[in-house]
């Protein structure tokens, strides 16, 4: 028996695969991860300028790295040793804040996708089947319908609307049929949200807040690498005064074994043995400290560099002996004029070099990407006052719209006519209540000069660190070369007071002032070695010259 199916059955049939067309057009596969990754870092790398900084280390963790990205593992070397351009890759490519500052990037140029999305064709779509019946009619069917949207740069809005609907009627006196209803409506603001800068300001400012976000980015990058190589030596710092602990114990052990000898020989008083005794074990206490905060120096490393605390490993200590100490930083280089410079002359205080220091700031106020973003933001306030002004303008808007119908339906339950029709017309929206407007334009106006004094503050304060920061240079250039004399002449006194106790002309009491000063000349020697270099990377910093290499680590 062959089954035919009712045209009732066959108009469900009909329906349903409509609704499921419409499921699968909607809900098709689509990879809107990818999509979004490449418009994203197509807006970076329209955005980034070259005075920013380099372009890499940028992208986030779950997308493709780019050729220059870094690319290491959380694993130590095999030698156990960990050196310091290592250290800074290993930081930038794991580090939880620098992957944080790289997502920031990420989303705020994600906000600059959807601000030009305002502008671009937008399209809808759907569809609904329906089951009528009312009295003795009945009927079943489907619509569908399409439309896009777009707004102009001119303020001009564009819609166009196109509907389809088919009725099949089972009993009853109306009749079936298809119908189609096409509209557009054209509307152009002649007053108020007419002028192109207005309409497009929210698109202007996400534009500026994406340059924002990437000079933002590589002012965090400038001061990560100098806080990473700080740390760095920082813990070879910690490392240093261990071994100079652990040698002071050895030698006030050795020395306690000597004044032994001398004390049974009679030659030396039972109480000075006993005193060499206490600092021995004072030492003991004091290298037994410095093992504590080498191990904590380190864990808190780690978690710079995004390692495991419980990971194993020594920093190259060849890092430490390799510093160079210079006497004062390039400020002919950063200011862009050569002068002659003295060998060997040390740095005279910020107030004698004024010259200097005057081209200095002018390059810092050029170059200090957070000042240029405060300087900006004063632009964006003057923009935001010209739109507070227009919302309090006359709405007046004028409306085109041509409608075309076709067929007997245009739904389940009306029935119509073939008609199109056509229109023009003026939309008024007098300003009468404005309160929250013109309390907004005052705002705005104020917001301008909020930002203005800003500026001028972080001007000052730009100013202030560098000034300050030089200033910590020229000091650890001194002290540096003081301690070093200090050094040489602690390590003199001690050899020569052990000689003479040795020939009884000295009691040990000198010889134990001796190596405690040799010992705290020792550690305020590698200090101040730490601190110069501290201290000039802070400067380079704070002026703005330091450039971030691609490999993470820093040159000018």
């Amino acid at each position: 028996m062959i089954y035919n199916p009712s045209r009732k059955e066959i108009v469900c049939l009909i329906i349903c695969g409509c609704m499921v067309l419409f499921c699968l057009v909607g809900c098709g596969r689509h990879d809107y991860k990818a999509e979004a990754d490449e418009t994203v870092y197509n807006i970076i790398n329209e955005k980034w300028q070259d005075d920013f900084g380099g372009k890499a280390n940028y992208k986030i963790s779950d997308t493709t790295p780019s050729p220059s990205d870094i690319k290491i593992e959380k694993t130590i070397p095999a030698s156990g040793i960990l050196t310091l351009p290592q250290a800074v890759a290993m930081a930038t490519a794991h580090n939880r804040q620098y992957q944080t500052e790289k997502e920031l990037l990420y989303i705020k140029a994600l906000d600059l996708r959807l601000a030009r999305h305002d502008f671009e064709p937008q399209f809808f779509g759907g569809g609904k089947g329906r089951y009528v019946k009312d009295g003795r009619d009945e009927g079943i069917g489907a619509q569908s319908n399409f439309a896009f949207e777009q707004l102009l740069a001119s303020g001009v809005r564009v819609n166009t609307n196109v509907t389809a609907a088919w009725v099949d009627i089972l009993t009853g006196n109306m009749r079936s049929g298809l119908s189609t209803l096409i509209s557009t409506t054209i509307t152009k603001p002649l007053l108020r949200g007419s002028n192109s800068k207005i309409v497009m300001e929210n698109l202007t400012q996400a534009e500026r807040d994406t340059v924002y976000q990437i000079r933002q980015f590589n002012r965090f990058r400038q001061t990560f690498v100098v806080s990473v190589i700080s740390q760095y030596y920082y813990v070879l710092q910690q490392f240093n005064f261990l071994k100079n602990a652990e040698s002071n114990h050895k030698i006030l052990t050795a020395l306690y074994g000597r004044t032994e000898k001398l004390a049974d020989a009679g030659r030396l008083p039972r109480y000075e043995l006993d005193r060499v005794g206490q600092d021995k074990l004072d030492a003991q206490d004091t290298y037994i400290q410095a093992q504590k905060d080498y191990k904590q120096a380190l864990d808190e490393f780690k978690i710079t560099l995004g390692l495991p605390a419980t990971a194993k490993f020594n920093l190259d200590e060849s890092e430490l002996a390799a510093l160079s100490i210079v006497n004062k930083p390039d400020l002919a280089k950063i200011s862009g004029h050569e002068k002659e410079q003295k060998d060997g002359e040390l740095a005279k205080e910020v107030s004698d070099l004024l010259e200097d220091e005057l081209d200095v700031i002018k390059t810092v106020l050029a170059l200090r990407l957070d000042l240029a973003n405060k300087a900006n933001a004063i632009f964006d306030a003057e923009r935001k006052v010209l739109a507070a002004k227009d919302r309090l303008r006359m709405k007046l808007d004028l409306t085109a719209s041509v409608d075309n119908s076709s067929g007997k339906h245009t739904d389940f339950s009306t029935l119509g006519k073939t008609k199109n029709t056509a229109g023009l017309g003026l939309d008024l929206d007098l300003p009468l209540e404005q309160m929250a407007e013109a309390n907004e334009y005052r705002k705005a106006l104020i917001m301008v000069t909020q930002r203005k004094r800003e500026y001028e503050e972080a001007a000052d304060i730009v100013i202030l660190e560098v000034r300050q920061a030089y200033r910590d240079l020229t000091k650890a250039a001194e002290r540096h070369r003081v301690q070093l004399e200090s050094l040489g002449l602690a390590q003199k006194r001690f050899k020569n007071t052990l000689l003479l106790m040795q020939y009884g002309r000295v009691n040990s009491r000198r010889v134990l002032d001796a190596q405690n000063d040799l010992f705290d000349a020792k550690n305020a020697a590698t200090e101040a070695l730490v601190g110069h270099t501290v201290a000039m990377l802070n400067f380079y910093r704070d002026v703005g010259v330091l450039q971030v290499r691609p490999d993470g680590m820093w040159e000018y």
